[in-house]
């Protein structure tokens, strides 16, 4: 994790310096889809189908990502995910990056952005997720990306917490 946000945050300035707006946009997008996917241990379909709309974002704060649906909402009622501003690695950061340089105000979080650097106004397909993941990996020199799929951003934030101590039924929640 820490060597590809790296690897975009010198990417994403690099572009910004040589004026190049598809590929700043593209590594903000990026930055933000790679920290919030992990921090939140999001289901690729869960990424894709965040929307501005259902976020209260307080910059060096918190981020509140509502989702209507999710597949652990077994009622269909709605789940909001919380996620506090981090001294490195910050999901809260980057998302606030990426919306103040994309000037996108309402629909998809993470719409995809065409080669002269369009945005859509529909979401990245939940089915592009693993190949954009395993791009990323590899372009930041990670080995094995090949071997990373959609599911690796939600296993490996699993993993940190693991370490990190965390008790199981707190994890599962």
């Amino acid at each position: 994790l820490q060597q590809a946000d790296a690897w975009l945050a010198h990417q994403q300035a690099a572009a910004q310096t040589e004026g190049d707006k598809v590929q700043a946009l593209r590594h903000a997008r990026d930055r933000a889809m790679l920290l919030l996917g992990f921090w939140r241990g999001f289901r690729s379909d869960e990424i894709t189908r965040l929307a501005i709309e259902h976020l209260q974002l307080t910059p060096g704060q918190a981020l509140v990502c509502y989702l209507p649906q999710s597949k652990g909402d077994r009622l269909n009622l709605g789940r909001s995910f919380d996620c506090p501003a981090l001294p490195r690695l910050c999901p809260v950061a980057a998302t606030h990056a990426w919306l103040q340089l994309s000037g996108l105000q309402a629909g998809p979080l993470f719409p995809g952005i065409d080669q002269w650097g369009h945005v859509a106004s529909r979401p990245m397909a939940a089915a592009s997720i693993a190949p954009w993941l395993q791009k990323l990996l590899h372009a930041a020199g990670i080995e094995g990306a090949a071997g990373f799929s959609s599911h690796s951003l939600r296993r490996g934030f699993a993993n940190w917490a693991r370490d990190a101590g965390w008790d199981m039924c707190e994890l599962m929640a």
